[in-house]
């Protein structure tokens, strides 16, 4: 068991790692009460031994294990690793690269579309994973030797698993699928919060543009807020204050303060006269119609043509084993039975690369006419 907390000591230790083909890395972080994760521990897996890293000892400089996580001739493994990778953008901007995410390669490998560690532990190390220790308050010090012990267990089996996956890609001549997906990972684009674009994850029933105008502007101005304070979303103003703040607009700190779900005194606050003003100026602003825009209703053909459509899918899927979600979500689905991906272009995932080799041109000929569908035994056969 092996806990860094100088910089002498993770200097030393990635010395070792210098030159390495691959090392495993993991995070354990908090984010309840900040906008951005909070890092409180950091593991890392190289060829012989693995460390737990304490970036919150005193005085320790993490730059020493930094130079080799971005050290574009490592590959580093990790496993459902979105917001480790987020932890490293918010430390120093830019992406660890090259990657390789095992959970990705789960579902390349027909394993599911969200394998836990513990799964693929236990099928590939032939390890039990304890989990006893995964919701601690990783930010309080000392660490337990069952936190370290845990932490370490996420980095060693992961070494184990990502050979005989590696291994398993090899075998089914996948490797350039693994290559695309990871290539997505890598996109800075798929890591940007636009303040602008939050209001879409609102659930609301109307449709008024007026409306939904308000709504997008208080949600960027919510974002905003918390980004640069670093605390929650919630913590600024709940989802249901900010939806019904948004309905009825109250012009000045008088109506303000008569809005269910405010803090005393928040209305006559900085906040509140600034929340004010910008309600005022987006009520003066131009609607934009196009905000409520509904999806083209589906017809009969459309409909038809969409259970087709998960008829090949499910068929392409089960024949390559793999898992359907990673082929096609159904927004997407639905988008090119409907054909909205063509007026105005949207693009569709599974209409490049390995997606369209074994499902994206079966989908165009199906639509098209060319290919049909029957059953022979209770299989699908394609024809």
């Amino acid at each position: 068991m092996t806990l860094i907390t100088t910089t002498q000591a993770l200097a030393d230790f990635a010395e070792t790692l210098k030159g390495a083909a691959f090392i495993t890395v993991d995070t354990e972080f908090l984010r309840e009460r900040t906008y951005w994760p909070k890092l409180c521990l950091l593991q890392v897996g190289g060829p012989t031994h693995a460390a737990a890293i304490d970036p919150l000892a005193p005085g320790i400089d993490l730059g020493p294990i930094l130079d080799v996580i971005y050290d574009p001739h490592i590959l580093k493994v990790v496993h459902a690793g979105r917001q480790d990778v987020e932890i490293f953008i918010q430390m120093t901007g830019r992406i660890p690269t090259p990657l390789f995410d095992t959970q990705i390669a789960a579902q390349v490998c027909g394993m599911g579309e969200s394998a836990s560690y513990e799964q693929l532990a236990g099928k590939y190390a032939h390890a039990k994973i304890d989990k006893s220790s995964r919701f601690t308050d990783w930010s309080r010090r000392p660490l337990t030797d069952k936190q370290i012990t845990y932490a370490l267990a996420d980095v060693t089996h992961l070494r184990v698993v990502y050979e005989k996956m590696l291994a398993e890609l090899e075998r089914r001549d996948r490797k350039d699928w693994i290559a695309e997906e990871m290539a997505a990972l890598q996109n800075d684009k798929a890591y940007l919060i636009n303040p602008e674009e939050v209001w879409q994850k609102f659930r609301t029933n109307s449709s008024k543009p007026q409306y939904l105008h308000m709504l997008k502007v208080l949600a960027a101005w919510r974002e905003r807020l918390a980004q640069h304070a670093d605390v929650p979303r919630g913590r600024i103003m709940r989802d249901e204050t900010l939806m019904e703040i948004a309905h009825h607009a109250p012009t000045s700190t008088e109506e303000l303060g008569k809005m269910r779900g405010l803090s005393n005194g928040f209305a006559e606050s900085d906040k509140g006269r600034q929340l004010v003003h910008i309600i005022k100026d987006a009520l003066a602003d131009p609607v934009d119609e196009t905000l409520a825009e509904k999806p083209k209703r589906r017809t009969n053909g459309t409909q038809a043509a969409l259970e087709l459509l998960r008829v090949l899918l499910k068929h392409v899927a089960e024949d390559h084993d793999v898992a359907p979600r990673l082929i096609c979500s159904s927004d997407e689905l639905e988008e090119f039975a409907s054909g909205q991906h063509t007026v105005p272009p949207i693009p569709l995932p599974f209409l490049a690369g390995w997606r369209y080799k074994i499902f994206g041109e079966q989908a165009e000929r199906l639509m098209r006419g060319e290919l049909s569908l029957r059953l022979n035994k209770g299989r699908v056969v394609i024809g």
